[in-house]
């Protein structure tokens, strides 16, 4: 019977181990934080003596288990969503946080185009290579290239677009080897690929990968974003403002403590996101007064198959009901709007 005891014990401690930390196909996510963004955002010379504070917001994402599904089943402040409604099809996790990455990125593009439009300050648009989401598996790019790098040169192609890329490629044959200047890391690595059918994807030979072209914007004065570990395209209207108030001799925020949330098109628009009513929670609990959302306008098709969707401004006044905030929930289409609402504030 004595003997019996350790493994009776060990029986349990898998048990509890498997509980708490087994992954499913899932994903738990609860409010994040909210965070001031004059650590993330630079401008050589700009205006440095604003009171207020302007702010991003985030959301905690990460794969359920056992345990952490069923405390979300039970709580208010967490949200359950399958596998495929975080990744795309046939995206794993690697490439899942790749892709976010690649999002923040365009989202801070965007932000630094459209401040320095609003500004009247001048910058220019430069070719960057191009930026490889996901590679097939037996493709030809398999375990040559990965998720991340980004192609810089393809034979004595220097300028790289999407048209030139399809243009090039429409020729060649299977068994053709492309030679590839790679960046991976912050390293450049010369690469070959020797085209083949793409597996289930088209019937003439190709590199096997999904792409973007990567842009780079050089401004005068030079902004400076430090946003590595931060993924996703909603801190686009915040990175946004951030860089107008400190272009701006004005403080725009006039002393207020400011969050917000919205991906930032290239016209100034601001786009829907995901996770709002949880920003809610983690733009209140880090006391700030104003909150910018996303005045988003849903298509009549979309509202009719989904006749309880609402906008992310209707959705943050909901949560910010629920919760009795104080804090203001400001609904914006556009950059421009949050710029009328910030200039007919009286300062604090």
């Amino acid at each position: 019977m004595k003997k019996r005891k350790p493994v009776i014990l060990l029986f349990v401690l898998a048990i509890v181990l498997a509980i708490a930390f087994y992954p499913l196909e899932s994903y738990i996510s609860k409010p994040g934080g909210a965070y001031e963004l004059t650590p993330f955002v630079e401008v050589e010379g700009g205006d440095e003596d604003d009171v207020g504070t302007m702010s991003l917001l985030t959301i905690a994402l990460a794969k359920a288990t056992p345990l952490t599904y069923a405390y979300a089943k039970i709580v208010d402040n967490q949200k359950i969503y399958k596998a495929n409604q975080i990744r795309q099809k046939d995206e794993d996790e690697k490439e899942y946080n790749v892709r976010q990455l690649k999002l923040m990125s365009d989202s801070q593009f965007n932000a630094i185009t459209v401040a320095y439009n609003r500004a009247n300050k001048p910058y220019t648009i430069k070719n960057n290579g191009i930026f490889i989401f996901n590679v097939v598996d037996g493709s030809a790019a398999d375990r040559i290239l990965e998720p991340g790098d980004k192609i810089l040169e393809m034979d004595d192609m220097k300028d790289l677009t999407e048209e030139s890329i399809q243009t090039y490629l429409a020729d060649k044959q299977e068994g053709d080897t492309i030679s590839l200047m790679v960046e991976r890391d912050g390293k450049e690595l010369k690469k070959e690929v020797t085209l083949k059918k793409v597996p289930g994807v088209l019937d003439k030979p190709g590199i096997g990968i999904s792409y973007k072209e990567d842009k780079l914007v050089e401004t005068t004065p030079v902004v400076h974003m430090n946003t590595e570990d931060i993924g996703g395209p909603s801190a686009g209207l915040m990175f946004t403002l951030e860089i107008l108030n400190q272009l701006l001799p004005e403080d725009i925020t006039k002393g207020y403590t400011i969050a917000g949330t919205g991906e930032m098109e290239p016209d100034g628009t601001v786009g829907r996101i995901g996770g709002i009513a949880l920003k809610v929670i983690a733009a209140d609990r880090k006391g700030m007064e104003i909150m910018f959302a996303p005045d988003d306008e849903i298509d009549p098709s979309i509202l009719a198959k989904n006749p309880d969707l609402q906008s992310n401004y209707e959705e943050a006044l909901k949560a910010a009901k629920k919760i009795g905030t104080k804090m203001k929930i400001v609904p914006v289409k556009t950059v421009d709007d949050a710029l009328a609402y910030l200039n007919q504030l009286e300062p604090k």
